[in-house]
């Protein structure tokens, strides 16, 4: 007879955000297995079947807040123009670091193991950018590259005023001041 072990009383992806949020909220280093299991509602052994180890962990959570957060640029860069998708990521990144129910700030932003995760985002940015003023609705003179660096620096800084208090108004006026920035297109020669 095969032994069967003991089922898990926890749900896997339940388990999962909430470990995310543990790790944004007090960084990985500071968060400890016990605090992991503790707000879990499961032991240690049981964290080590479902995760593994502690770093295991921490990229599981990572990569399903990574999916997350890409799927939200995404869908803000799809915007008609580039300047409206930028408008668009920079509202919803404000608004959801001060979300209710969820630690304040962004986890991806300001972790520094997500440097990968980063990258990604910005990479995205600057190719939003760059198909704007292909489209035309950016001038020539916009360096997509540059300009993404300078949107990524905006939203760590975004949220870290997240962190220290600020609030939605706060943060979308930091997000209008960006926007001020970015130069609008040409008029079209008549």
């Amino acid at each position: 007879m095969v032994a069967m072990g003991r089922p898990r009383t926890f749900d896997k992806e339940q388990a999962l955000l909430i470990a995310m949020e543990r790790f944004w909220s007090d960084g990985y280093e500071s968060t400890t297995v016990a605090a992991l299991t503790e707000a879990m509602g499961i032991s240690a052994p049981s964290l080590y079947a479902a995760f593994g180890d502690k770093d295991r962990l921490f990229e599981d959570a990572a990569s399903c807040y990574g999916e997350r957060i890409t799927e939200q640029v995404d869908r803000a860069l799809e915007r008609p123009t580039a300047r409206e998708g930028v408008t668009e990521l920079l509202r919803v990144t404000a608004e959801g670091m001060v979300a209710p129910g969820s630690p304040r700030g962004c986890f991806m932003l300001s972790e520094r193991r997500l440097g990968r995760q980063r990258e990604e985002i910005r990479q995205r940015i600057a190719q939003r950018l760059a198909r704007g003023r292909a489209d035309g609705d950016l001038p020539e003179d916009v360096d997509p590259q540059r300009f993404a660096d300078y949107l990524m620096a905006v939203m760590a800084g975004m949220s870290s005023r997240a962190k220290d208090g600020g609030s939605a108004r706060d943060l979308l006026g930091i997000a209008e001041s960006a926007m001020a920035a970015l130069p609008a297109s040409a008029p079209a020669s008549t």
